[in-house]
């Protein structure tokens, strides 16, 4: 048994959870390097790519880091400027 209630709107969120993946963009954002390739056991790239990609542009970092799958490898790639991202 179940209930349609009606409800003038959706209640928003009272907290925000961090990502699993926030880690992955913080360090790549740090490091000095341009472009690497991310590595990890058990976790298919194309997925992570679209994880990695939804946490880049809701940071607003949409133009500074690209995130791409290349024969199978995921890469993160710093756009634009250097400094502006280190």
């Amino acid at each position: 048994m179940f209930e349609l209630k009606p409800v003038d709107e959706r209640p928003k969120r009272r907290f925000k959870r961090g990502s699993k993946y926030d880690p992955i963009i913080d360090r790549f954002i740090m490091e000095k390097h341009d472009l690497v390739k991310v590595e990890a056991e058990n976790r298919n790239s194309n997925y992570m790519r679209l994880q990695l990609a939804k946490l880049i542009e809701s940071r607003g970092l949409g133009n500074l880091v690209k995130v791409s799958v290349v024969d199978g490898g995921l890469y993160l790639e710093k756009i634009g400027h250097p400094d502006v991202v280190s």
